[in-house]
């Protein structure tokens, strides 16, 4: 039998059984959203199919209704751990009234949420990075013990926002961690016209603390590099850049196509290290999961997403009159 390297950093068999279905249930819902997209039912998908395991190894290393995320919009993964549910993600697709992120006033991956510590995203990339700085800044002046969580793609490391952000929780030794998914596409531009140097984890040295680069495909692995820099944060040691090197197996967003920036070889070779497969052969190889135990769950993850696109696809739209609530103080 496979050595359970789970064990070795921590995780019991029920937590990496755990992580594997809400890698399977964000995998589904995010498959249901372009099918739902492309039936014209839904107007926009932003996908994280191929970033499942890096979202749920770094969420399972951080502290539920404690810690605060400040996640970009690819990081379903991230908030169904968090507490989010199928129908949550649904009723925001369908951008429904009851949408728990905004009402359905904003697109699909705009995740926000008091009752989840989620920071409310905008559609501007990067501008959670500072956002994420200033609740690190004032949970250390407040001395509370919470951990900041904040993700963006590799592209977003370019922008003057994360250099700001990134410097600032340097030289404050801020609580804050730097999750860079690098999915090798800034939408069609290619890492290597995106980077000067080897990686974005390079950066960090410039701004006083480590930037430590991971395998995204393996969620085991992402999590015991989060959990380092978690246990880092809390006892006043600062940041943590964690790039965590993947692939996006799908097009940018139900509006790309990416098939004129990058081959379809190329997608089908990403396709074989898909994270999903990956894990599943390995929690078969230690023996926590067969083929009748892995159809059962693959059942249960169907019907959540069959009972959420039903009750959201009947659920009411927001009422007109309120269009200009929230925007005039009202």
């Amino acid at each position: 039998m496979t050595t359970k390297r789970h064990e070795q950093v921590g995780l019991t068999d029920a937590q990496v059984l755990d992580m594997y279905y809400y890698m399977l249930l964000a995998r589904k819902i995010d498959e249901r959203q372009w099918l739902l997209n492309r039936a014209g039912k839904v107007p926009f998908v932003i996908s994280c199919q191929g970033q499942e395991a890096a979202q749920v190894g770094a969420a399972f290393a951080l502290q539920k209704g404690k810690d605060y995320l400040c996640p970009y919009y690819r990081d379903l993964g991230v908030v169904l751990v968090f507490g989010q549910t199928a129908r949550d993600c649904m009723l925001s697709a369908f951008a429904k009234a009851e949408d728990p992120n905004s009402g359905g006033r904003q697109m699909p991956g705009h995740f926000g949420g008091k009752k989840w510590n989620i920071l409310t995203g905008s559609s501007p990339v990067t501008t959670q990075v500072p956002h994420a700085v200033g609740i690190a800044l004032a949970g250390k002046m407040q001395k509370k013990d919470f951990v900041v969580y904040t993700s963006f793609g590799e592209g977003s490391s370019n922008q003057g926002d994360f250099h700001e952000g990134a410097n600032f929780a340097g030289v404050h030794k801020l609580p804050v961690i730097f999750f860079c998914e690098n999915n090798k596409y800034a939408i069609s531009v290619p890492l290597k016209k995106q980077l000067a140097c080897e990686s974005v984890a390079d950066r960090a040295i410039g701004y006083g603390f480590p930037g430590v680069s991971v395998d995204g495909n393996d969620p085991i692995e992402v999590y015991r590099v989060m959990k380092e820099a978690v246990e880092r944060a809390r006892s006043g040691g600062g940041p943590t850049l964690i790039e965590a090197v993947m692939y996006r197996l799908v097009p940018h967003s139900s509006d790309d196509d990416d098939r004129t920036y990058r081959t379809r070889e190329e997608v089908e070779e990403a396709k074989k290290k898909d994270p999903i497969l990956l894990f599943g052969q390995y929690l078969k190889e230690v023996g926590l999961m067969d083929e009748n135990k892995e159809q059962d769950l693959l059942a249960r993850v169907q019907m959540e997403v069959d009972e959420a696109t039903e009750y959201a696809e009947n659920a009411p739209y927001p009422a007109p009159e309120s269009t200009l609530t929230h925007v005039y103080g009202e």
